[in-house]
């Protein structure tokens, strides 16, 4: 199974919009985003593996 590893057109575009309001953010604002994204990614791969082991 191959996955795709490049990001859409779509994705690259939001990416550069969060880029843009990250640089605003003070230090701490910006660990607290850093920690609530690895959380949504933790929550993200868990329901993958949950997913997973449904199949």
């Amino acid at each position: 199974m191959e996955f795709p590893i490049e990001l859409t057109l779509e994705q690259q575009f939001r990416l550069q919009n969060l880029k843009a309001q990250v640089q605003t953010l003070s230090q701490e604002e910006a660990q607290e985003f850093l920690l609530e994204v690895l959380r949504q990614m933790m929550v993200k791969d868990n329901l993958v593996k949950h997913l997973l082991k449904q199949a």
